[in-house]
């Protein structure tokens, strides 16, 4: 190994020499106009740059045919619809400024090549034209950060008003769980330094206080439709970020604080399978891993479409498998589904 890294350096530094050698060689060089453009180089490079104005344009487009599917898939809360909209309209007027802009840039670097005899007008100033470029854009940023600002509020208004379910996710190296506030929607408290593995008390939760007895903690999170969801969210290790794409909802989850999400599921895991893209999605996937298994690679499992909680923050060499599954249920399969969940007493108690 010594000896392949010596080879490695000793050609290095040769090539090193040679590079060196070609730059004194060329600094001897005496060419009084080698850096005065012709009017063939500035022809070339006018026809070089409406070239890739079209390849620019060219390729803009492609990509909206192509990977339009890749963007956020459709919205499953009911805050997701402004964010969606704020956002298409942010996108639509960067489009179409950029598209003016860079064409006129680019279309004018072509029209108005350098040419031998042709010298370009010049304006000291222009207060009206400065005035008319300096004020439109002022006034669509200050739209744009007043909507942004007035949705950002309404997004973050976490309130009890709704009587909203109250739940916490618990983010650790490398997976998720999730705590429910039982039969009094109330969570206990809970404190890392309580942590006993031995005693399955995964979550700290303090013994002592009676909101905690009956507190649901599982590893899957089930969310009844059309009802207010209010998170609190830990960590025990790292920063983490609880991303859960189709209800747009991201919040960090900081070691030593508790921080917050709240939203309302507006279509179930059901109803969401029904959905054409979904369907066409997942035949899509289950066929390529049809074709995987056909060549003998494990991969023939079929796909099922799930909400999914996500950590997006890079939390070390197993964060790509962090994740949760989501359930968006029914009111009734939901009630039926957390009444069937042990308690943290309950837990405990068989533990003992």
């Amino acid at each position: 190994m010594t000896t392949l890294l010596i080879l490695i350096v000793l050609v290095l530094v040769a090539i090193a020499i040679w590079q060196m050698t070609k730059i004194f060689e060329l600094s001897k060089l005496k060419t009084e106009d080698s850096q005065v453009a012709t009017d063939k180089d500035n022809k070339y490079n006018g026809y070089l740059l409406f070239a890739f104005l079209i390849f620019i344009y060219g390729i803009t487009i492609f990509s909206f045919y192509k990977y339009t599917k890749v963007l956020l898939p459709e919205s499953a809360s009911a805050h997701g619809n402004d964010y969606d909209y704020l956002l298409l309209v942010s996108f639509i007027i960067i489009f179409f400024v950029q598209t003016i802009t860079q064409a006129l840039l680019h279309y004018f670097g072509y029209k108005y090549r350098g040419e031998k005899g042709k010298k370009a007008l010049f304006f000291a100033d222009n207060d009206r034209l400065e005035f008319i470029w300096t004020i439109i854009p002022v006034i669509v940023l200050a739209g744009l950060i007043l909507w942004g600002l007035y949705t950002w509020t309404n997004i973050m208004d976490i309130n009890d008003e709704d009587d909203p379910l109250i739940v916490e996710l618990y983010a650790q190296q490398f997976n998720w769980t999730a705590r429910y506030g039982g039969t009094d929607n109330v969570l206990g408290s809970a404190n890392v330094r309580m942590i006993d593995i031995d005693k399955a008390n995964v979550l700290g939760l303090d013994e002592s206080d009676p909101n905690a007895s009956d507190d649901v903690i599982v590893k899957e999170l089930h969310l009844p439709v059309g009802r207010k969801v209010n998170f609190k969210m830990r960590s025990q290790d790292v920063l983490h970020s609880a991303y859960m794409p189709h209800f747009r909802a991201q919040m960090n989850c900081v070691p030593g604080m508790t921080t917050e999400f709240s939203f309302t599921p507006t279509i179930t895991t059901a109803e969401m399978r029904m959905n054409p893209d979904i369907v066409d999605k997942v035949k899509r996937t289950n066929k390529i891993r049809a074709e995987r298994a056909a060549n003998g690679e494990d991969n023939s499992d079929p796909w099922e479409f799930d909400y999914v909680l996500l950590c997006n923050k890079i939390c070390g060499k197993s964060h790509y498998n962090m994740q949760m599954k989501i359930i968006v249920e029914s009111e009734e399969d939901y009630n039926a589904w957390i009444e069937s969940q042990q308690t943290f007493s309950q837990t405990m108690a068989s533990i003992e």
